[in-house]
């Protein structure tokens, strides 16, 4: 086999050089044919490699702008809490003085049913203690009537009796007018 390509090669540098030799020119097609293939498929990769980019940036933007919209909307919730916590605290807060409002009005209307129920109290103690007193008066004096009777039937005589009605009797003119 060496002696093959030896006996090739001196044939060729005999026979006119390298540009006569079909292999030299086969070598060289098979060059230029890679070299544009490989330009192609080069410029084929490329683009599909800058439309891969393309599509990872496009990604990137879009998952950019959903976190931006999750951080807003995050925070949009944040708020929403604080503000239905101020919210409660200041339905705790009404309710707290609603509470107490009812707690004062109602201490106030057991205050005045209480004064109320003293002051009837009192006056049916003053009714009951005047007819009492009226009651004992009247018992006095009947007892004081009684004890004149009896006093006087022991000791006025008729003619005593008849002295008093005489003077009684001219007294009450005087009396009536």
């Amino acid at each position: 086999m060496q002696a093959f390509a030896a006996e090739k090669a001196g044939d060729a540098a005999h026979s006119g050089g390298i540009l006569e030799d079909p292999t030299f020119w086969v070598a060289l097609a098979f060059v230029v044919l890679i070299v544009l293939v490989g330009k192609k498929i080069y410029l084929m990769a490329g683009a599909a490699l800058d439309d891969r980019a393309d599509a990872i940036r496009a990604r990137l933007d879009e998952a950019a702008k959903l976190r931006e919209e999750a951080q807003e909307l995050l925070a949009s919730n944040k708020r929403q809490q604080a503000e239905a916590a101020e919210e409660a605290k200041r339905f705790i807060e009404k309710a707290k003085e609603e509470a107490e409002r009812v707690r004062e009005r109602l201490v106030a209307e057991m205050e005045r049913d209480l004064k109320r129920r003293q002051q009837l109290a009192e006056q049916r103690i003053a009714q009951v203690e005047g007819a009492a007193i009226d009651e004992v008066r009247e018992l006095a004096t009947d007892v004081a009537l009684k004890a004149a009777e009896a006093v006087l039937k022991e000791t006025l005589t008729d003619a005593k009796s008849s002295k008093l009605i005489d003077n009684a009797i001219k007294e009450l003119p005087e009396k009536f007018h």
